[in-house]
């Protein structure tokens, strides 16, 4: 049995409050780059506002409302309180937090001007406490870098797009597979927010652990160091290129768990975690130098996506304003209908 499994969780006045730490301390270069294309394309926000809206805000939040548990000091108190330490750490205020019925060990930050948290009720019962909370810390820190409105966009490409006309969907084929590379590079941004909100490795190598293969009443047989050790390959260049050229031809929004420790392991070998915890970070109001990221953004990405981050007007603008208009025009056949 890997000691990992009767882990406690760090207490949060032992571990290193990150005043008015900005998302970019933690955000991948290529995570940061992607983002920057889409927020420089002119009208942008209000074309992303137009597709969220179409579907409707409220509708998407009244869905986990309908069906989940809203956590509070009186509902799943001692999840309340993770939610809190965890903001505290990273010095944020608290989003809305929502447990799910379902399944599926996973979790999300979802949502446009109010974006919220949920947790799949799977996850929550697979991890151990220490380990939840750096689930809970990865997505304050979706929500925080502001990720939670384009991943609701990549939702709604994924679960409708499919059902337009040929032309609309082949026309966000290509910002679709982007914001899917997009989205892996953040899941790595945010495995380190998750790591800084607890400031336990070994919470976030167990997390990541039981997101591959954990078994419900089985866990004193899940064996940390060597899900670890299975990362090692990975963690050469040649290994992370060979995985990006081959995710990019793949409709994941998340890597592999086993990429994720390797880049986990990679960044704090690189000495960034360390200097982070040492005070030494990007804070909120400090200009971000981008010239930098620009090179790293680009290898990180297959030549298609690079396409679509580059010339962001041209594929952005037209493909979206064509499933908004697609979006409408099934909604008011089926009202008529």
């Amino acid at each position: 049995m890997n000691s990992d499994s009767n882990q406690s969780v760090v207490p949060v006045e032992k571990r290193v409050r990150l005043e008015n730490i900005s998302s970019y301390a933690w955000e991948h270069p290529a995570d940061r780059v992607a983002l920057n294309a889409l927020r420089k394309i002119p009208g942008f926000d209000k074309l992303l506002k137009k597709v969220v809206g179409t579907f409707g805000e409220r509708n998407i939040s009244m869905v986990y409302k309908a069906q989940a548990v809203r956590v509070g000091p009186n509902q799943y108190p001692a999840i309340h309180q993770k939610l809190l330490d965890v903001c505290q750490v990273l010095d944020t205020d608290p989003p809305p937090l929502y447990i799910s019925q379902t399944p599926i060990a996973n979790a999300g930050a979802v949502g446009m001007e109010n974006p919220f948290i949920v947790l799949n009720s799977s996850l929550v019962e697979l991890t151990t406490p220490s380990e939840l909370e750096v689930v809970i810390g990865h997505e304050v820190g979706h929500i925080m870098s502001e990720h939670a409105l384009y991943r609701t966009l990549l939702h709604l490409l994924l679960a409708f797009g499919g059902s337009f006309a040929p032309m609309v969907n082949q026309a966000i084929i290509p910002i679709t597979l982007a914001l899917l590379e997009w989205s892996r590079k953040a899941e790595v941004s945010c495995d380190r927010a998750g790591l800084l909100a607890t400031q336990d490795l070994n919470a976030a190598n167990g997390m990541l652990c039981v997101m591959a293969g954990g078994i419900r009443g089985r866990r004193d047989e899940l064996n940390i160091d060597a899900f670890i050790e299975q990362s090692d390959e990975y963690r050469s260049d040649a290994g992370l290129n060979a995985y990006y050229r081959m995710m990019s031809t793949l409709g994941r929004t998340h890597p592999f768990p086993v990429i994720r420790v390797a880049e986990l392991r990679n960044w704090i070998d690189s000495g960034d975690y360390w200097k982070i915890v040492s005070g030494e970070y990007h804070r909120r109001g400090e200009p971000r130098p981008f010239t930098d990221d620009a090179v790293s953004g680009a290898k990180a990405f297959s030549d298609n996506a690079n396409k679509v981050f580059s010339n962001t007007d041209r594929y952005v603008n037209e493909a979206l304003t064509n499933f908004v208009n697609a979006a409408r025009r099934r909604a008011e056949g089926e009202e008529g209908a």
